[in-house]
């Protein structure tokens, strides 16, 4: 059984919250960077970058996990349910766009983004006296770092490669000219 442990020290954070719902993403927030700091992370090893909204965190988390200067980025948001589907398209696209920023930086980008039916819903998840969504994102982050390097020191895990580059249109050397 591999297992990350919860020792964060010396390991840096990248931080991406979004300031809508900030009655919400402020406390996500606030416990997140709380966790982190418990666990042994510096106040200089955590940047936090505020984003407009949900849809804008996919963006910086990949620019985040790209850069070579974090251990994992942590996704704080929260996404509540109106009259319009726009919950479901945006809710699609930040999962989608987190995951594809961890997948093509190869280190974790954690999903801590609230996607609840009711604003008491996203109050309740987090309320630091609960269930604090915000810490659990800076708990699932260090373990996960922790988990890859594990993986990368008995040589399961490869170096971060960069993401494949699209094939460029055109006439290939294989395709005969018309």
């Amino acid at each position: 059984l591999r297992k990350g442990s919860q020792d964060a020290t010396g390991l840096t954070f990248g931080i991406v919250a979004s300031k809508f719902n900030k009655f919400v993403t402020s406390r996500l927030l606030t416990e997140c960077v709380k966790a982190l700091t418990k666990a042994g992370v510096t106040d200089e090893a955590i940047e936090v970058v505020r984003v407009p909204g949900a849809f804008e965190i996919p963006l910086v988390a990949r620019q985040l996990a790209r850069s070579g200067r974090f251990d994992a980025v942590i996704c704080l948001g929260a996404v509540i349910r109106g009259d319009t589907p726009h919950f479901e398209y945006i809710s699609t696209e930040v999962s989608r766009g987190i995951l594809q920023a961890s997948m093509e930086s190869n280190i974790p980008v954690i999903f801590g983004v609230l996607t609840t039916e009711t604003v008491a819903q996203a109050i309740e998840r987090a309320d630091p006296e609960k269930l604090n969504r915000g810490a659990d994102a800076a708990k699932t982050a260090i373990e996960m770092v922790n988990v890859m390097r594990l993986l990368k020191k008995e040589g399961s895990g490869d170096a971060p490669q960069p993401a494949p580059q699209p094939r460029r249109a055109g006439r290939s050397a294989a395709r005969p000219k018309r």
